[in-house]
């Protein structure tokens, strides 16, 4: 049976609202609408990146035999991946470069009842329609939002796998609902923290920094953090995560180490507001990175499951 595209939001995780576009494709945004306006005047590289799909989700319960859906990419970066997962192993896996501009993708599922998840991919805009599945299925239930900020470590791009991001290994762990508004190349900038109405997150997680450690100034870092605080008030418990280790301009490292110091004591300030040390989530060594700056899928594994360690040790 094909889903009807008001059912097919309901197992849609990662989305902050739909819009149903030309030829009855469903597209999910992860920002608001004058989010997306600050940054289509602010920078194309942002821009584009906001309204990428930034390893959203499909999940569902059931003991149905396949699932497909109609597919159609609007924008493309990097080249990741759609996955099917099943009782949280990878079953299939569809790499971007091998999929056309628009077409349909189908997955076989073994027998008995699973919990499916479809990871979308990371660094691509992708929309769906005619979701298609040949067994009644369930709803997941999941108990804690959260509003994970970030840049392009957090929206996805290194590991070039959509389900290996850092957040989307996290949050198999934790089981989170999140809404993923990590964007490539972005900074602490206040300016794209606005207030999303309907939408308030149980728990925040804020992972920045390091495409701006050379700045002359935390004014950046401190206005944000004002902001953020602002917004969502003391009450709702914020984690900061500071830059992980990056071995791309080896001599920069003193500034670099004391950037990362700064933004622990500013965020440090707030009672609501937690800090990880990034440094101590990935090692220090090129073979856990893409590019010695964005983790590959060794590092992402073990960026998350250090980071997992460090919300459960912490109590957050």
């Amino acid at each position: 049976m094909v889903i009807t595209n008001n059912d097919l939001k309901m197992i849609y995780f990662g989305a902050y609202e739909f819009v149903e576009t030309e030829g009855g494709y469903l597209k999910a945004n992860q920002y608001t609408e004058a989010q997306m306006e600050y940054f289509k005047g602010a920078f194309e590289m942002w821009y584009e990146r906001c309204d990428a799909s930034t390893a959203k989700t499909l999940e569902l319960i059931t003991d149905a035999s396949e699932i497909s859906f109609d597919y159609k990419f609007i924008w493309k970066c990097s080249e990741d991946s759609i996955e099917l997962y099943v009782d949280g192993m990878a079953h299939q896996i569809f790499y971007v470069k091998d999929l056309k501009e628009e077409g349909t993708v189908s997955f076989n599922l073994p027998e008995g009842k699973h919990y499916i998840v479809i990871y979308l991919p990371a660094d691509a805009t992708v929309l769906i329609r005619n979701f298609n599945i040949d067994s009644a299925y369930e709803v997941p239930v999941k108990k804690t939002k959260v509003l994970w900020l970030g840049d392009s470590i957090t929206q996805g791009y290194g590991p070039l796998r959509s389900s290996e991001t850092y957040v989307s290994i996290a949050n198999r762990l934790l089981d989170y609902d999140i809404i993923n508004q990590g964007i490539g190349g972005y900074i602490y900038d206040k300016k794209s923290l606005m207030k999303m109405p309907g939408y308030t997150p149980d728990k925040i997680i804020v992972a920045l920094g390091t495409n701006q450690y050379g700045t002359e100034t935390m004014t950046d870092v401190e206005e944000y953090y004002e902001t953020l605080i602002g917004i969502y008030g003391t009450t709702i418990p914020i984690l900061c995560i500071t830059p992980l280790w990056r071995g791309d301009h080896l001599d920069e490292l003193p500034v670099f180490y004391r950037f990362c110091e700064n933004v622990k004591a500013i965020a440090g300030k707030y009672p609501n507001i937690r800090v990880v040390d990034g440094l101590k989530l990935v090692p220090h060594l090129e073979e856990y990175y893409h590019d010695n700056l964005h983790p590959n899928v060794l590092g992402t594994e073990t960026y998350a499951r250090n980071l997992v360690n460090e919300i459960e040790r912490i109590g957050f």
